[in-house]
């Protein structure tokens, strides 16, 4: 059990699976470990193996609220809408809290899970699932800049580049040295035809990081 939380925090799912796999067999008792087979699961896309995890964490531990939101969360990907607000408001109210303030640990790993699944939507190009799925995210956690930058970038490639700037200048405002978000946000105002903006931007980037080798490109492009 000890190595297998530690390969799980380490992030080592590979190695992390089997010894859990092989412990819920053995030992059925043990709601945390069964809550990490879950989210395994879940990274895999396994929903519905994901789902029998997180149930059966709760049928050892009712009060488990991880296990509980990491449910609704399932429950939501496979179209269990009902059923996926029924668990999430069951264990908003066991926390005695309102959903903005949980612990910031839940809402990381909830705000985390809707962007993977938006990462999903948008690999297939379901942009406006894609879309949907990253303001969930932000609107549990509006400072992952990282997830902000991939709904701009989802935006922009849904065709509504206006929407997209303005998520791009937030990310900018939040956090001036995230590279990628200036860098996009020229593209993006490249294709607007606001060159002389994105030549601000990309130089910009190149001052931060001169070896940056989009911008070099961008900025040739915009001399020839």
């Amino acid at each position: 059990m000890h190595l297998a939380r530690e390969h799980y925090e380490g992030h080592e799912y590979d190695k992390a699976e089997p010894l859990l796999v092989q412990i819920v067999r053995e030992h059925r008792g043990f709601a945390d470990m069964f809550n990490m087979l879950g989210v395994i699961h879940h990274g895999q896309g396994r929903f519905t193996q994901a789902q029998e995890m997180f149930e059966e964490a709760l049928r050892i531990n009712a009060n488990y609220t991880e296990a509980a939101l990491n449910l609704a969360v399932t429950y939501n990907d496979l179209g269990k809408y009902q059923q996926a607000r029924d668990v999430y408001a069951k264990a908003i109210a066991s926390t005695r809290a309102q959903p903005s303030h949980l612990d910031p640990f839940a809402r990381g790993k909830i705000a985390n899970m809707h962007a993977r699944t938006a990462d999903a939507y948008a690999g297939v190009g379901m942009n406006e699932e894609a879309a949907r799925e990253y303001r969930k995210a932000l609107d549990l956690c509006p400072t992952f800049i990282d997830i902000r930058t991939k709904l701009a970038s989802t935006l922009r490639d849904m065709g509504d580049k206006e929407a997209a700037i303005n998520e791009y200048q937030l990310v900018k405002q939040q956090s001036p040295k995230f590279l990628p978000a200036r860098v996009n946000l020229g593209v993006t105002l490249y294709s607007l035809g606001r060159k002389d903006e994105a030549r601000v931007e990309w130089e910009s980037v190149m001052a931060e990081d001169p070896a940056n080798k989009s911008c070099r490109m961008y900025l040739d492009i915009l001399k020839g």
